[in-house]
């Protein structure tokens, strides 16, 4: 039953959570209320968003050299999964609820908790996936041996012809590992985070979204992979704006793509009787 549950949600049902249309002005919108809550709730947001530039710090410290631009990109992949605190102050925000910094640990004792920890975990082995593409990728082209320095790096990645095919090739399997990250999860957590639907029908209902919206939502990532390279300028210090903007803004487009509870369609009969 616990597996069920992680799948199918409490209901053990399988969902169909209404789909809206939704044009440019819905995106703008969702990104002025992102700020908004940003501006509204500062203290919070600066004590979620600091993880990042303190992980990217950590990052740029290491000896991988080739690995600290995939490091950097992959905070598009596991960044729906850690900003569910964000998630889950703009839904408290949006009800007139306490918005203090504590509450946004309550997602934890939600009881979609275990479908979002399923959820967070596949996107972790998407992320671990997309690293060992993009040394598997460097080692082919430049051998086993890291780079020296810094200076090394960048010289060969620049001026030969295995650093523009490192560029291509990494960015061209970047944007699948991205494009796919942004399918099962362009709403799937703050859907768990509104309602106890499970993992599978989050997933399905991210994936319906982004093809009933394929252009729209094409922009949005397309401002989420432009505002993440903004964030990681300087020292990746601007991440700690450029998250909780985007973690707040998530919430309010799954607000303009999902329908109410109201509108959720059970598959099976007996779901149904009036």
């Amino acid at each position: 039953m616990a597996n069920l549950h992680v799948i199918a949600g409490s209901s053990g049902t399988w969902m169909r959570p209404e789909i809206r249309k939704i044009d440019l002005a819905d995106i703008k919108d969702a990104m002025a209320k992102g700020i908004d809550d940003f501006l509204t709730m500062p203290s919070h947001l600066v004590f979620l968003g600091l993880i990042y530039p303190i992980v990217g710090a950590c990052l740029a410290a290491t000896n991988a050299l080739f690995l600290l631009y995939p490091l950097a990109s992959g905070f598009a992949l596991i960044g729906p999964f850690a900003a569910i605190g964000l998630y889950e102050l703009s839904r408290r925000r949006e009800v007139g609820m306490d918005v203090s910094w504590r509450h946004a640990f309550d997602v934890l004792g939600s009881p979609a908790m275990p479908s979002i920890l399923a959820l967070g975990l596949l996107l972790m082995v998407i992320f671990l996936c997309w690293l060992a593409t993009a040394e598997a990728l460097y080692i082919w082209l430049f051998g086993p041996d890291p780079p020296a320095s810094y200076g090394q790096f960048i010289e060969e990645v620049l001026t030969t012809p295995h650093g523009w095919a490192l560029i291509i090739l990494g960015n061209g399997i970047g944007f699948i590992f991205a494009a796919l990250v942004l399918s099962i999860s362009a709403i799937s957590f703050p859907l768990l985070i509104d309602r106890d639907v499970g993992a599978a029908v989050a997933i399905h209902t991210s994936i319906r979204a982004v093809l009933a919206n394929p252009l729209m939502m094409a922009i949005w990532g397309l401002i989420v992979a432009a505002l993440l390279v903004l964030g990681t300028i300087p020292l990746f210090i601007g991440l700690a704006v450029v998250m909780p903007v985007l973690g707040h803004a998530t919430w309010h487009l799954y607000r303009k793509v999902v329908e109410p509870a109201g509108g959720d369609v059970f598959v099976r009969e007996e779901r149904v009787r009036t």
